[in-house]
């Protein structure tokens, strides 16, 4: 079946990214993947957990939710699940990576992820649009004289890929990530290391040349997500 809007097998869905769209929050920014929009908003706290008190590190942590509308049916406003613990955690590990804590200091920047409207890719979207808006939380930060550098070891993104049939697709919609016969969700850093991969089969198994060949595809389309946070984040020196 052929993608929509005639899109390659290896092409990314249109990209659109807002940032500072909340005058209130210290960094923010509205991602779009195709139909699939997440709002990203970081606030900074000038403190941190008890278990990071005294050690001079900051922290990074993410919440992630989805409206009652975001999909075909109602969800229930402010619904958690298993899902939505697990995709936090996976937002949280992924901006950690990027961070250096120590020159953070003991503050705590806080990354919402509130999904709009989904259409597959929520989490890859969260990651990838999540970092621009603590970069700019940051830039704030440092305007504002509280750090003297920005604490940034790297850019981070995210993107899934899967395998229908004997195709390999690039940023898959709910559609095809529905169908998918097998299906990754993969979070690189900007030198390319890769900081989580998430793959699972459905009714077939796979093999290691497929999962390489995913993984090249994956960084692909992770490269070109980073061209764009830097287009975003001009100025940012790491």
């Amino acid at each position: 079946m052929p993608r929509k809007k005639g899109r390659a097998d290896n092409n990314l869905r249109e990209i659109k990214i807002t940032k500072n769209i909340n005058k209130y929050a210290e960094g923010s920014c509205l991602i779009e993947f195709g139909d699939t929009r997440v709002l990203c908003t970081a606030s900074v706290e000038e403190n941190v957990p008890p278990f990071l008190k005294g050690s001079g590190q900051g922290w990074v942590t993410a919440e992630y939710g989805m409206l009652p509308r975001s999909c075909n049916t109602r969800i229930r406003r402010n619904a958690t699940s298993g899902r939505v613990y697990e995709i936090q955690r996976l937002i949280g590990r992924s901006l950690r990576s990027v961070v250096n804590m120590k020159q953070l200091g003991e503050r705590t920047i806080k990354i919402d992820c509130d999904v709009t409207q989904a259409d597959g890719g929520t989490r890859t979207a969260a990651i990838t649009g999540g970092f621009i808006a603590l970069c700019l939380a940051l830039q704030k930060v440092k305007k504002d004289k509280l750090i003297f550098s920005i604490p940034l070891k790297d850019y981070v993104a995210a993107v899934s890929v899967g395998l229908s049939g004997k195709k390999m697709l690039l940023d898959l919609n709910y559609e095809e990530d529905s169908g998918a016969d097998m299906d990754m969700n993969v979070v690189m850093v900007g030198k390319g290391d890769f900081v989580e991969i998430q793959g699972t089969a459905e009714g077939r198994t796979f093999s290691k040349s497929q999962v390489d060949a995913l993984l090249s595809l994956a960084k692909e389309g992770i490269r070109e997500l980073i061209v764009m946070q830097k287009e975003q984040l001009k100025g940012l020196r790491l």
